[in-house]
């Protein structure tokens, strides 16, 4: 039996960018940092609220990512939030543009949308 998600892995475009975009907007915790010479290749550990864990790869040419909305494979990830206007606020304090705010229509729970620097969706979600 499963017991939770461990980490998920992102792999990014502009290594610099992206550790800024995950450390100092959105305020992640690194936990680790290495650099792998034989790969050319950083690999970041993040602590979400010292829960779950987000490792960010940087490789040499990766491919593009296809397009939105709706391209195979992993659609978006969705960060629980305890006050979505308050976290978005936070967000556009760091030029973070997020969606307009919509409901879900199965659970009543509001939710909106914002890219991380490679354009990946990123979600949250309200308790």
């Amino acid at each position: 039996m499963f017991n939770r998600i461990h980490h998920i892995a992102i792999i990014c475009s502009d290594y610099e960018k992206s550790k800024d975009f995950y450390v100092n907007q959105l305020g992640f915790e690194i936990l680790a940092e290495v650099y792998r010479a034989e790969r050319k290749s950083y690999k970041l550990d993040l602590a979400v609220n010292g829960i779950y864990q987000i490792e960010l790869f940087s490789f040499e040419n990766p491919p593009a990512r296809p397009s939105r909305p709706e391209a195979q494979g992993l659609r978006h990830f969705a960060f629980e939030v305890n006050d979505i206007e308050e976290e978005i606020a936070r967000l556009s304090s760091h030029g973070i543009i997020c969606e307009p705010i919509r409901i879900d229509e199965f659970t009543d729970k509001r939710f909106t949308f914002f890219n991380d620097p490679d354009g990946l969706p990123l979600e949250l979600y309200e308790l």
